[in-house]
């Protein structure tokens, strides 16, 4: 999931055009929740049991509410740096249309009720899950890790990886190997995702001063780092098959996409001062992570999980 307290305000001035809902929206970062959304609803299909749909529901609601939370006072720690990068200052914050202490009130409240209602409604492990992710997310990522260390997606990625589990445990009240594998699948992307991001946005993370891979170590060894986090992703997908959560079908989609995300990382590889691999890679890795998930889904769906 996803970015209180000596912050530095945008040098533009606030409110030069009144927020609407669109820039509430926006605060929630809705194409981060959506993946969150989705590894969290495929976690609640193949945890064992069933939900009353409503109560499902109300869970997926909650995991999305408290993403969205997340994202919102991301955004309000770093209105500073989002004003100065490309890709983040069309945001509300740096453009003016919602104050910064009002996206902190919004996000600050949305994580409360989203974690209220999953203990008061569905249950309080999963209730405890939701709450450690934005806590995680805020605390850790943001607030500790980003700015200080180029290991910020590695450690910081957890947070992005939970989903998965708050899912399985708002369906079974539990915490599984299977739902840690889930998780692992998740965390193991996330460096090489980023990274990809990273390598054509490095001019953008220098400027801001966030030590970034590719800021601090250079061009050369964040490509050997996708390349070997690339490798090492292909056989932490097959985990759900070695544990009887998965069949054969999903382990056969996760080979091919796994030995076309390693493609793809030798190609950012040997790329050289080329970026255009690194933006390929990035946009694939995407597709990659919801059809891994998208399988196990379908699979948990028509009862096809551990058949060989």
């Amino acid at each position: 999931m996803s970015d209180v307290c000596g912050i530095e305000t945008p040098s533009r001035p606030l409110h030069k055009a009144e927020a609407g809902p669109a820039d509430y929206f926006a605060l929630l970062k809705p194409r981060v929740m959506s993946l969150v959304v989705f590894t969290g609803l495929v976690g609640m299909v193949m945890a064992p049991g069933s939900m009353h749909p409503v109560l499902a529901l109300t869970a997926l609601l909650c995991i999305a509410i408290g993403a969205g939370a997340s994202g919102a006072i991301n955004m309000w720690y770093d209105a500073d740096i989002d004003a100065e990068m490309a890709r983040t200052r069309g945001r509300p914050i740096p453009q003016g249309r919602i104050a910064p202490g009002e996206a902190l009130g919004f996000g600050a409240t949305l994580a409360v009720a989203s974690v209220a209602i999953m203990g008061l409604l569905i249950n309080l492990a999963a209730a405890a899950l939701l709450a450690l992710t934005i806590a995680f997310y805020v605390f850790v990522y943001t607030i500790w890790l980003k700015r200080r260390t180029p290991q910020n997606i590695v450690i910081g990625g957890a947070a992005g990886a939970f989903p998965p589990m708050i899912g399985w445990a708002a369906a079974s009240g539990e915490v599984s190997l299977v739902s840690i594998a889930l998780f692992l699948i998740i965390f193991m992307w996330t460096p090489p995702h980023f990274w990809a991001l990273s390598l054509y946005r490095a001019d953008d993370y220098a400027r801001v001063g966030v030590p970034m891979l590719p800021v601090v170590a250079g061009e050369r060894e964040t490509r050997r780092q996708i390349l070997i986090y690339s490798v090492l992703l292909l056989p932490v997908t097959l985990v759900p098959l070695w544990l009887g959560a998965a069949g054969f079908a999903y382990g056969l989609v996760a080979a091919l996409l796994g030995l076309l995300f390693i493609a793809g990382a030798l190609r950012v590889w040997r790329a050289g001062a080329t970026h255009r691999p690194a933006r390929q890679l990035f946009g694939f890795s995407i597709l990659y992570l919801f059809l891994i998930f998208a399988t196990l889904l379908a699979e948990a769906g028509l009862g096809l999980a551990g058949m060989a």
